[in-house]
């Protein structure tokens, strides 16, 4: 019976070490899992670190580079207006050239006439009393309205 006892005691044993064992191995392979997962968590973390990063050191000259398209949008609108532009002046500028066009202007700007022609002004009823107040919008030639400008300037 000791024999029994003695195997069975090494059979517990036996099983008893065996459980350790198994134990140490399960405990081992969690902790692995675990540094794994710590070692893919602080990965992720650097990765979002670096992609953080990334988008403040890009975003300054994004928004550069977004602002001078939009000047440069503008400075080409800007120039296609100064063309328009210029292509009126130029059309004005010929059309300055002929003598008709400023007989026709002098004739409705500076009231002009004709020798032999004669000529008239209408004035408003109210004409007087807008001259009295110093607005100067009274409709008169515009050399009269000039004149009244500068002497209520000489005066004040």
């Amino acid at each position: 019976m000791a024999v029994k006892d003695r195997d069975r005691f090494s059979t517990a044993t036996r099983l008893r070490l065996l459980g350790e064992q198994t134990a140490a191995r399960v405990y081992r392979s969690q902790n692995r899992r675990q540094a794994r997962r710590s070692r893919l968590t602080g990965r992720a973390a650097f990765l979002a670190l670096v992609l953080c990063s990334l988008v403040v050191a890009l975003a300054y000259p994004m928004r550069q580079y977004v602002s001078q398209r939009d000047e440069i949008a503008d400075q080409r609108r800007i120039l296609r207006d100064a063309g328009q532009r210029t292509e009126q002046l130029r059309d004005e500028k010929a059309r300055l050239q002929d003598d008709a066009y400023i007989r026709r202007l002098a004739r409705e700007h500076l009231h002009y006439v004709v020798p032999g022609e004669t000529g008239y002004t209408v004035v408003a009823p109210d004409a007087g009393e807008k001259d009295r107040d110093g607005s100067g919008a009274s409709g008169s030639p515009w050399p009269t309205s000039l004149w009244n400008g500068v002497d209520r300037a000489d005066r004040g």
